[in-house]
């Protein structure tokens, strides 16, 4: 009997935190905040500045007008940057949300290199909102 609690335990154990991850990434992945974020991503694919704006909050917003003015950059360009910027093959590994405010991280490739990132959120006037996003290849 002390021979299968040796061998079965810790088994169990192993498969238990083997299961946890991927539940939370399965969590994340099905989760409001990662809906925010495909909307974001795809007015960015459509190249769509509108649709992009309404995806991030108010102050965001105020940041991207004001590096948009600075930069002397029309919407179009603005889209065509993001675009080139934005990570491909993005999976959702985890979510933590503390009342308004939400951090989604993922995996994704950026021009085919392995990227980790950070998407901060906000829920304003009752939508999830992205305020900042940060990616790296270095790994977390």
């Amino acid at each position: 009997m002390r021979r299968i609690v040796t061998r079965v335990v810790p088994a169990v154990l192993l498969a238990l935190a083997l299961a946890v991850p991927a539940r939370a990434a399965q969590d994340a992945a099905s989760s409001p905040q990662a809906r925010a974020y495909q909307g974001l991503l795809k007015a960015v694919a459509a190249g769509d500045y509108v649709a992009y704006k309404k995806c991030m909050t108010k102050a965001a917003n105020e940041g991207i007008e004001k590096q948009t003015k600075e930069m002397n950059l029309d919407p179009k360009k603005v889209m065509g940057m993001l675009q080139a910027m934005t990570p491909t093959d993005i999976k959702y590994t985890a979510v933590k949300v503390e009342g308004k405010k939400a951090v989604l991280d993922a995996t994704g490739k950026v021009g085919g290199e392995a990227n980790w990132g950070t998407i901060n959120l906000e829920e304003e006037d009752g939508q999830w909102k992205i305020g900042q996003q940060s990616w790296t290849n270095a790994k977390k």
